[in-house]
């Protein structure tokens, strides 16, 4: 086994994956004790009473294709969360292991680390810095008890992404001694896509992608992990059979297409579009003091007045995120990218 599968739980590197009944397309399934008839109103393609595919096959092979990778080296998971949670469970032992966060960041992270009972250390992001990675100070606080650090790029809700030669210094400096978890959720919207290359160096990172923000198909849960081929089987045997539904397989394939891509590659041109008009406009906004620059899909903003922003959007009918309690986010309040008309709507609300 490699150093990075030796950071595993050793029950985990010895665990039996669990046989499902076989699946082999055009048969009579007469072994897994499904009905054998469509439920009314059922148009999938596979038929809602059958299993799906224990481990989705066509749609690990699309999707390997899509980010450029063998399907060796992706599992599909129930969104990036679901990828979060197997990493968790499979390289912390409760009681004993910890993971390393660097906030302020996605709040799941620590979430999963404690339902796991895993440890969790927190060094911040270096706001001085414009939240720079503290890739020194991780590497000087490493000890033999961590064994995942999560890295967010861009990172939610700060909006920037971080250098390659960053995280290629962090997989360096913890080669042999711990695991970087790349969540890549936003980087459509962040310019040229270093997936490859970076795993294609590092035997010690892991990439999280998702179909939910860029993709808009949040609805769908659709996710996945991308690492070496042999620590994404390992990883595989955490999840349960059947665990990726046919209807979002579906909805998956459909989108997987060149008429679909060309769509999508049109509506991501308008959100950096409007982003860029948003960063604009905001700053010109009296009660906002700050606004930091963006890679994602969202801006953050800061104010001395941010319950006053968030409730004279609210009043209009927006939702914003509000951040202002957090110390390494003060006065923070994260605005997502909508269309034209809603962006409108919502810097006619601020500027009342």
């Amino acid at each position: 086994m490699s150093s990075t599968t030796n950071l595993l739980r050793a029950d985990i590197r010895q665990l039996k994956a669990y046989q499902p009944a076989e699946y082999v397309g055009g048969f009579v399934r007469l072994n897994a004790n499904e009905a054998p008839w469509r439920p009314p109103g059922d148009e999938s393609r596979d038929g809602l009473n059958r299993y799906p595919d224990p481990r989705p096959a066509e749609l690990t092979e699309r999707l390997a294709a899509f980010y450029g990778l063998e399907p060796a080296a992706l599992l599909v998971t129930r969104g990036s969360s679901e990828a979060i949670d197997v990493t968790v469970r499979a390289f912390c032992q409760a009681g004993r292991d910890a993971v390393v966060i660097c906030p302020p960041t996605f709040g799941m992270y620590e979430v999963y680390a404690r339902i796991q009972g895993a440890g969790v250390r927190s060094i911040p992001l270096e706001r001085d810095r414009g939240y720079a990675l503290p890739v020194e100070a991780l590497l000087a606080a490493w000890d033999a008890t961590c064994k995942l650090v999560f890295v967010c790029s861009p990172n939610n809700p700060t909006g920037n992404r971080f250098p390659d030669a960053d995280i290629g210094r962090l997989c360096a400096g913890l080669e042999g001694r711990g695991v970087v978890v790349l969540d890549a959720a936003y980087q459509e919207f962040a310019g040229p896509d270093p997936t490859r290359a970076l795993l294609g160096a590092h035997g010690n990172l892991v990439v999280l992608r998702t179909l939910s923000k860029a993709l808009g198909l949040a609805g769908v849960r659709c996710g996945a992990l991308l690492g070496p081929p042999e620590l994404v089987e390992l990883l595989g045997r955490v999840l349960p059979p059947y665990c990726f539904p046919t209807t979002s397989q579906d909805a998956v394939l459909a989108l997987l297409t060149p008429a679909a891509g060309a769509e999508m590659e049109r509506r991501r041109a308008l959100i950096l579009a409007e982003r860029r008009r948003l960063l604009a406009a905001l700053a010109a906004i009296p009660g906002i003091d700050r606004v930091w620059p963006s890679d994602a899909n969202f801006i953050l903003v800061e104010s001395r007045e941010a319950g006053q922003l968030v409730a004279r959007a609210r009043a209009a009918g927006i939702l914003l995120r509000d951040f202002s309690r957090d110390p390494l986010a003060p006065g923070g309040i994260r605005i997502t990218v909508g269309t034209a008309a809603e962006n409108d709507r919502l810097l006619a609300a601020l500027e009342a």
